[in-house]
């Protein structure tokens, strides 16, 4: 095993069809073209990845490895070899910021564990955009992901992150597979007290990127916006 160890680089990614110069910077654009060794969540998104941001490699010449299902430290290891022996690696999301509510968070625990430098690059998020944008209180907030498919469990859970946004002043942010979310925002405006503030955050950096912030009250009177089968979040605070 070589003495030099290689670094695990984060790289985010697009949001959205957009040119990489409108989401990343040259220095993060110019890391990942050194690169000849990959994780990814998924391989053949990751190669239109790569070919957006103007990789000069062949890409069948390209180390591109999946993220396992399972979590052994055998087979994160394998993934890691290549550091191991001296070459640099990038972790790749689907979208957005790796090892951010992404299970490639997986690999970067264990290249801790294995002593490897990890170094996070920088590119979008599109939760700390969207709680940029929302006006909402970015002091205090947290992020739960996919709540329940169930329509009961689905109201409990706002329900119950509603009472504890109120509690601490906490904005509470979560995302919903697109085609429900029209769903998920007739809930929210069914569900949640006319004072709280709910905003929505569409197509973030893209040419269609949308976004709103208006009291539970407000968004009852105003027209919806076309949310289906778009990515989206939504961020409440009471």
């Amino acid at each position: 095993m070589s003495a030099k160890r290689g670094t695990l680089y984060l790289i985010p990614v697009s949001l959205g069809p957009v040119p990489w110069q409108h989401f990343l910077p040259q220095q993060v654009q110019q890391t990942t073209a050194g690169l000849s060794h990959f994780v990814v969540e998924n391989a053949k998104t990751a190669r239109a990845q790569l070919k957006l941001l103007d990789f000069p490699g062949a890409l069948r010449d390209t180390a591109i490895l999946e993220l396992p299902r399972e979590d052994s430290p055998a087979a994160l290891d394998a993934l890691l070899a290549p550091a191991l022996a001296g070459h640099d690696i990038g972790l790749m999301s689907e979208a957005g910021c790796p090892a951010v509510a992404d299970p490639g968070a997986r690999l970067v625990a264990r290249a801790h564990a294995l002593g490897l430098r990890v170094v996070p690059l920088v590119g979008p998020s599109s939760i700390l955009l969207a709680l940029m944008a929302s006006g909402l209180n970015g002091q205090s907030f947290a992020f739960h992901g996919y709540l329940p498919v169930n329509d009961a469990e689905r109201d409990t859970r706002l329900r119950a992150l509603e009472d504890e946004s109120r509690r601490n002043q906490r904005t509470q942010i979560f995302i919903e597979t697109p085609y429900r979310n029209e769903r998920m925002l007739d809930a929210l405006l069914r569900v949640c007290r006319p004072e709280t503030r709910l905003c929505v955050a569409r197509d973030l950096t893209t040419a269609d990127e949308w976004i709103r912030s208006l009291s539970i009250a407000q968004w009852r009177k105003a027209p919806q916006p076309d949310l289906a089968r778009r990515p989206a979040l939504f961020l409440i605070l009471a």
